[in-house]
């Protein structure tokens, strides 16, 4: 077993698609603009076929974008990813921020572990789910205080402002988000 990220070639079908959309353009337009067929073109979208760089040039024209436009905004196939614990040194108690996931994805997570700038404020655009893995924090939301302590969590929706603060030498707390490239949907109804 490696510790090396295992990833399968990306699906560019639901970028193809997501950008044809945006155009509002059908597939018979876009078989005619590249000169792809439009079952080849609906193969490509459902992730059936995946198109030689030449038909993806052509589809990226089609499209008013670049390939590698296109593969960046494709959806990986799968991929695993492990990362590994960081060795620290017997009492350092230093404030530290790793990034627990690596890459471009929907989900960030990352870990602190320690105190940091109590006085600074955040606002994501996406949801978080905030984690106390160790010790205890004081999360200030939407004016009211939270205490969390070990494992505990707390959500907080997209667009809330908050801050919080260590109250216990060595806290670690463990935020998971989604990413702020992603178009969350919200529904603010309830």
């Amino acid at each position: 077993m490696g510790d090396h990220k295992e990833q399968q070639p990306v699906r560019v079908g639901a970028a193809v698609r997501r950008r044809r959309r945006v155009l509002e353009l059908t597939l018979a337009v876009v078989a005619e603009r590249s000169g792809l067929s439009v079952p080849f073109l609906s193969q490509v979208e459902n992730d059936r076929a995946r198109p030689s760089r030449t038909s993806l040039e052509k589809l990226a024209d089609a499209l008013r974008t670049t390939a590698v436009e296109l593969l960046a905004a494709a959806d990986p196939a799968a991929s695993v990813d492990v990362v590994r614990a960081e060795s620290v040194a017997e009492g350092d108690f230093d404030p530290r921020t790793r990034s627990l996931v690596r890459g471009h994805h929907q989900l960030h997570a990352s870990e602190f572990t320690g105190d940091h700038d109590a006085g600074r404020e955040f606002q994501h655009r996406n949801d978080e789910l905030m984690y106390v893995a160790d010790g205890a924090v004081e999360i200030e939301a939407e004016g009211r205080a939270y205490r969390l302590g070990r494992g505990d969590t707390l959500y907080l929706t997209g667009g809330v402002r908050h801050r919080w603060r260590a109250t216990v030498p060595d806290t670690r707390v463990i935020v998971v988000a989604v990413a702020e490239h992603i178009e969350a949907v919200q529904d603010r109804s309830r």
